[in-house]
C-alpha cells in the first residue's frame, strides 16, 4: 500500500520527499511524505499517521532506521530517505540458530561432532 501524505510546511522552507515504511508479516505500508528538510525521524513518523494506523508501534521499544541502517529518533532526514520502523524480534537469533543446529544434528543433516555437513557414506 502506497499513499501520499503532505505535511504542513512554509513555502520558504526547503522540502524533502521521504518514505515511511512499516511491515507486518501479511502486509507492508509505505507512505510518501513531503516534509521540511531536516525534520527529525520521530517528527516524520508522527506526521505520517503511522502511529495511529498501527497502535502496536511504540517508539520507545521499536527500533527505527534509514535505508536499513538503524538511527536515532532525533536524527535529521534528507530528501530521498526511507524511514523504516522495525518490529521487535520474536526470538533471540543466537538461540534460534542453536535450535536449528541441534535439529540438523538429530536429523543427520549435520556432523554430530563438528556441527558441519554430515559426511556422505
Amino acid at each position: 500500500m502506497t499513499e501520499s501524505v503532505n505535511g504542513e510546511n512554509n513555502a520558504a522552507e526547503a522540502t524533502a520527499k521521504v518514505e515511511v515504511v512499516f511491515a507486518l508479516p501479511e502486509k507492508q505500508t509505505l507512505l510518501d511524505l513531503m516534509v521540511v528538510e531536516g525534520s527529525t525521524v520521530e517528527s516524520v513518523i508522527k506526521q505520517s499517521g503511522m502511529l495511529e494506523r498501527y497502535p502496536e508501534i511504540d517508539l520507545t521499544k521499536n527500533a527505527v532506521g534509514i535505508w536499513n541502517r538503524t538511527c536515532k529518533l532525533q536524527d535529521e532526514t534528507r530528501d530521498g530517505d526511507r524511514i523504516e520502523i522495525y518490529r521487535p524480534l520474536i526470538a533471540d537469533p543466537k538461540e534460534a540458530r542453536r535450535r536449528r543446529a541441534e535439529k540438523a544434528k538429530e536429523e543427520g543433516r549435520a556432523d554430530k561432532v563438528t556441527g558441519g555437513r554430515a559426511k556422505k557414506r
